[in-house]
């Protein structure tokens, strides 16, 4: 774990609002230089506590208008490997996160579809076929919220 000072917080939270911006607009809003700011970001990426910068897309802008999160119980533990289940349903397009999880259901998938009866096609022929896919459980996302993280 990396040690993080009150210009870090500040530095981080203002990456999380737009990583775009250049080390001198960060240093002019957090009250440090551009080069000590340059310092402190590449400190941070080097501990791992910066992973990347990402593109932020619109799912719905760009024709994907529903999100459903799926619970899913693997069917049969001991034939199929967790490895080749999270092969298999990593290279589906439509799911966005595919997450091992401790519970009722072994995974939890977000996935996106142009509308519901995409988002059954997807289901029918993509993810129940999936190796060793059992209990499926679908919720639908209503509204969705971006919290500011622990920072």
């Amino acid at each position: 774990m990396i040690e993080i000072d009150d210009f870090d917080r500040a530095l981080l939270r203002a990456l999380q609002r737009d990583a775009n911006q250049s080390a001198g607009a960060l240093g002019r809003e957090i009250g440090m230089s551009q080069p000590a700011t340059w310092r402190r970001i590449r400190r941070l990426q080097e501990a791992g506590a910066i992973k990347g910068r990402r593109l932020h897309l619109d799912a719905e802008a760009l024709g994907f208008g529903v999100t459903v999160f799926l619970g899913v119980k693997l069917a049969t533990k001991g034939r199929v490997s967790l490895d080749d289940f999270e092969r298999a349903v990593s290279a589906i397009p439509e799911i966005q996160k595919v997450e091992h999880v401790l519970g009722f259901y072994d995974y939890r998938l977000r996935v996106v579809a142009r509308d519901l009866s995409d988002f059954e096609r997807v289901l029918r022929r993509r993810i129940m076929t999936l190796p060793g896919a059992g209990e499926v459980e679908a919720n639908v996302l209503l509204s969705e919220e971006r919290l500011p993280g622990p920072l």
